[in-house]
């Protein structure tokens, strides 16, 4: 089997998670400037068996679009033209970055870890991929 791998798109910085070969587990991965994502995909998928790739879809809480969605879409059909062969598919991240830091604070991180922005990013895309899998019974 093949790895699923999510992307939490953000303005400056976006966190990645990607699951375990047999799709049990998922894991964060890294957190990467937004300015080298497509660069660090492309050799991450070089590297690693990636069938599909989760993104992140920002809305507002009332289901609008928020002011991210444009470049998340940007980033989504430059995908698909540059790697057709490993799609990418959308899936509503509401209330990610909150799941985030309350898993940050149930874990116990000193207030100091918990403003790692990074790490949030990351967190974020792992409950992303988590939720993803839970929908799809993988």
């Amino acid at each position: 089997m093949a790895r699923i791998l999510s992307i939490d798109y953000g303005r400056k910085r976006t966190g990645l998670a990607v699951t375990d070969p047999l799709r049990i587990i998922a894991s964060g991965l890294a957190t990467v400037s937004t300015s080298e994502l497509f660069d660090w995909l492309q050799s991450y998928v070089a590297r690693e068996t990636v069938e599909l790739i989760v993104i992140g879809e920002p809305r507002q809480l009332d289901g609008s679009p928020s002011e991210n969605l444009a470049r998340v879409q940007q980033f989504v059909n430059r995908w698909r033209k540059a790697v057709p062969s490993i799609p990418i598919e959308y899936y509503d991240e509401r209330f990610t970055s909150t799941l985030a830091h309350r898993a940050m604070l149930d874990g116990g991180l000193r207030k100091k870890e918990r403003q790692n922005k990074a790490l949030v990013d990351e967190i974020s895309a792992t409950i992303l991929l988590e939720d993803y899998m839970r929908s799809r019974h993988l």
